[in-house]
């Protein structure tokens, strides 16, 4: 007797749409990348604008939305006309420091183009995230106080002369790259560059009007700790995923990550509740994203109880640094990028060469590494990395004042960014 119902279902799928995949790609690994891009970008959309906006005064929360979405947007394009052709294309006898521009407008990049075992289409999106967010990240560090038009010019010119030629030396095949240097997800490339920017930037605009003699208070912190909340979900794509391929190392980045994360925001509310006398919601969060800046570069490499080390110490150096910055230096980095993401990414990327040792619990050094070698090549990359930022970022701020100037006047930042640079307000007063 024929089944009816079984013939049935057969037909019905002999009409459904065949999805192509291309040939010596992997579809646990694509789509593994493709939940990671969406995490990662979910990080910068909405995760950091919450997360900033809230820890601005209400006058200025939507110029810091803005200039996150529109940081997106911009880069978005930059990257496919001829970002990550610099970023990952051969660059001939130039290599050891920047692509070249063959792969401009994606030239090479088509269905069935392949990097590794993904479609290079994921990797091309993977990649882009990285890209939007680190300069993003910087705009924590002159918030309430520049112009929303040398902004966009700034970030475009910071992408193309920074970001774009170091992501080639460490990820690219550069000469970061040659040497061993351990990133597996950004230490040098997102949190060390953004860090030096932010203060380089902070030094170059000046302080906020009224600075530490007047109270500049977060004025939303619900909107803070829920960017926060997000930033910590979509951490696990930026580093999971960062692995390329759905496996063990994945596996191990996402937990060490979370313990990192963890430590680092109990470590630094421990601190203040010895302080202050009580833990505050703002300490925690950012110790918590201390822990998850300072795990990125190590999450490839190393185990749980270096995690558990490096959250604990991200949650106690970033803590002090913070406090040295802002009372002892008297330097405006205004929402923390350079103590958070900057001192993070340097000691992540130094403890990266120590906890990698299989000893520790680590992944074990590459053939020919110890750990006095491999630490030395973390340091050379972590010097490298201050000095190109540092110089590049400010000849670039100098090159936008004189073009645009940067900062807004006296009374455009009292009347706030809202009004003076969108003519609009996040609220209704």
């Amino acid at each position: 007797m024929i089944n009816i119902k079984g013939l049935i279902a057969v037909i019905s799928l002999m009409f459904l749409p065949v999805v192509a995949q291309a040939e010596g790609s992997d579809s646990g690994d694509t789509a593994w990348i493709l939940t990671s891009t969406a995490l990662v970008l979910f990080m910068t959309l909405p995760g950091l604008a919450l997360f900033y906006g809230g820890l601005v005064r209400a006058k200025n929360v939507l110029s810091v939305l803005m200039q996150c979405f529109v940081i997106a947007c911009v880069v978005s394009i930059i990257w496919v006309v001829y970002g990550y052709s610099l970023s990952f294309g051969d660059g001939g006898s130039m290599n050891a420091w920047i692509g070249g521009l063959d792969n401009a407008f994606l030239a090479n990049v088509t269905r069935d183009s392949l990097s590794g075992t993904l479609p290079e289409s994921a990797f091309v999106m993977f990649q882009m995230t990285f890209a939007i967010i680190t300069p993003a990240l910087i705009i924590g560090g002159f918030a309430e106080r520049i112009k929303f038009s040398a902004m966009l010019l700034f970030s475009v010119l910071w992408v193309t002369v920074v970001y774009f030629p170091i992501c080639h030396w460490v990820w690219g095949g550069g000469w970061l790259a040659d040497k061993g240097l351990l990133d597996f997800a950004g230490g040098t490339v997102v949190h060390i560059t953004a860090g030096v920017a932010a203060l380089v930037s902070a030094m170059v605009l000046g302080n906020r009007n009224g600075f530490q003699t007047a109270a500049m208070m977060p004025h939303n912190m619900t909107m803070t700790v829920t960017g926060a909340g997000m930033l910590w979900v979509g951490w696990f794509g930026f580093n999971g995923g960062s692995a390329l391929a759905a496996n063990s190392d994945a596996g191990m980045a996402m937990l060490v990550t979370h313990v990192s994360a963890a430590c680092g925001a109990m470590t630094w509310a421990t601190l203040e509740w010895i302080k202050f006398g009580k833990p505050s919601a703002l300490g925690t969060v950012t110790g918590m994203v201390a822990g998850l800046g300072t795990i990125t570069p190590a999450s490839g490499f190393v185990g749980p109880m270096g995690a558990l080390i490096i959250g604990l110490s991200a949650g106690i150096i970033c803590f002090y640094a913070t406090a040295f910055l802002k009372q002892t230096l008297k330097i405006d980095d205004s929402l923390d990028v350079f103590p958070v993401h900057g001192v993070g990414g340097i000691l992540g990327t130094i403890l990266a060469g120590i906890f990698v040792s299989a000893g520790l619990g680590g992944a074990g050094f590459a053939e020919g590494m110890d750990m006095g070698s491999q630490v030395g090549v973390q340091l050379t990359g972590v010097l490298a990395t201050i000095a190109f930022t540092a110089v590049a970022t400010f000849v670039i701020l100098k090159v936008v004042d004189m073009l645009l100037g940067l900062r807004v006047s006296e009374e455009q930042e009292t009347e706030g960014l809202d009004i003076s640079q969108h003519e609009e307000r996040g609220y209704i007063l």
